[in-house]
């Protein structure tokens, strides 16, 4: 059963309100000292410290850093006709959504002879980080790939754990979602060591190494992996922590957390949707978040004996009792959905739900969320596989100011300026006086020197 929060008697507003409500803990600074000697090791020692490191944290030291394109062929070939079904229709989804997201190039006549002109530019290489923990996400590999492949990225690299049971390379089914996607640069590196590799790049250190980059940059500078310009893909604490410590060096996506749902219900909500889907992502990790927010005791009491009589019967029973129970989950008593709005904005939900008479105007009111979810057909796990939209998304409040993971993680904004000389000469004079006002008069004379 959720912990219960009435806030109904309770009139919080601000920061009490934010603070008031359930979140998971996430210690960044923390897990930041520990991945700071990584980084400086893999940094220093490349290839040698990656395959040091997954023997350390990953119990397999990997032969072949970088995937042989042979086992990425056998992964696809070998894939279940069903899944490479499915994530051939997610990709094709993918692709729809984000060609969406696309800006378009745009000239601006500021002034007669005066242009303009707003250009967008893709990154040259990205490195996407595919997690491998307590579960594998061949869907988390199309999300990030998609989104760069739509933005125009010329260069992609995945990295994705090594794994005992498959000789020290990534689970077949990420390797097979890498195929059918085009995606032939894959490394078995995990962890807060695949953000330092995509941040710095890392030297071969073996003949294994050496052989691995036949026919890449990588063979004229002795780089196994050459470094990114952005990194992106979701992981656990040390990942996020990773990519703080790189920020800078690079760019990233966010520094995500441990998924979160918000369903907003009312009484005319079915208690078992609510149910499963606070259970579909209490079912990632002992510490993932499930809040209901409800103006109906009624519902959340139906809610809780549904969760009670499913919970035990599901795959990872112990896993989604401990994320239900824990200080992140609760139910949140309102006393109106006006209410219920507020303290959703409030909380900034990686995902929310809204199942309530007229779902649609409520979403419309929604301020703070990573994706919302419309109406009783639109769970979360939608989101999470094929609706065209991407599952990368906010965490930990921080919707408030970020986005998921589209196309403008990997695009750039460029302005050109072209003024012809008429038009500087009619802006001189103003210029001038700008520019000692600033007291700053070689700007001007850069400006009057064309016209002596």
């Amino acid at each position: 059963m959720l912990t219960r929060l009435d806030l109904r008697e309770r009139p919080l507003t601000g920061a009490e309100l934010t603070s008031a409500l359930p979140r998971a803990a996430m210690d960044v600074d923390e897990a930041l000292s520990r991945v700071q000697p990584i980084i400086a090791q893999v940094r220093q020692e490349g290839a040698a410290a990656l395959r040091d490191l997954a023997e350390r944290f990953d119990g397999v030291r990997p032969t072949h850093l970088r995937v042989p394109i042979a086992a990425i062929h056998e992964a696809v070939d070998s894939l279940a006709p069903e899944v490479r079904d499915a994530l051939e229709r997610l990709i094709a989804h993918l692709r729809a959504g984000h060609t969406a997201q696309l800006p378009e190039d745009r000239a601006t006549e500021i002034m007669p002879g005066g242009v303009v002109r707003q250009r967008w530019v893709p990154v040259r290489r990205v490195g996407l980080y595919a997690p491998g923990g307590l579960a594998v996400y061949p869907s988390s590999v199309a999300m990030n790939v998609v989104a760069a492949q739509v933005a125009g990225v010329e260069e992609l690299a995945v990295a994705s754990p090594p794994q005992q049971s498959n000789g020290g390379l990534p689970e077949p089914v990420v390797l097979a979602a890498c195929g059918l996607l085009g995606i032939d640069e894959v490394y078995a590196v995990g962890g807060a060591q695949a953000v330092a590799m995509f941040a710095y790049g890392a030297a071969a250190s073996s003949e294994e190494d050496r052989a691995a980059l036949a026919g890449s940059a990588g063979t004229r500078t002795g780089q196994l992996c050459e470094p990114v310009d952005v990194i992106t893909g979701p992981g656990n604490i040390y990942v996020a922590a990773a990519k703080r410590a790189v920020m800078g060096t690079v760019g990233i996506d966010s520094e995500a957390g441990t998924t979160e749902i918000a369903v907003i219900a009312d009484a005319h909500a079915n208690p078992a949707y609510v149910a499963t889907d606070l259970i579909s992502q209490a079912e990632h990790d002992p510490h993932a978040a499930s809040v209901l927010i409800t103006d109906s005791v009624e519902l959340a009491d139906a809610v809780d004996t549904e969760i009670a009589a499913r919970v035990p019967h599901a795959a990872h029973a112990e896993r989604i009792r401990q994320a239900l129970s824990g200080p992140q989950s609760a139910s949140v008593l309102v006393e109106s959905i006006d209410r219920a709005i507020e303290v959703a904005d409030a909380y900034g939900a990686e995902h929310l739900e809204i199942q309530t008479a007229d779902a649609a105007a409520v979403a419309g009111r929604i301020r703070n969320a990573g994706a919302i979810f419309v109406g009783p057909y639109s769970p979360v796990p939608l989101g999470d596989y094929l609706a065209g939209s991407n599952h990368v998304l906010p965490t930990g409040g921080t919707a408030r100011f970020a986005s998921g993971l589209g196309v403008m993680a990997f695009i750039k904004s460029v302005q050109q300026v072209e003024y012809g000389e008429r038009a500087l000469k009619t802006l001189a004079a103003p210029l001038t006086a700008l520019a000692h006002s600033e007291d700053l008069p070689a700007h001007a004379q850069s400006v009057n020197a064309r016209f002596e």
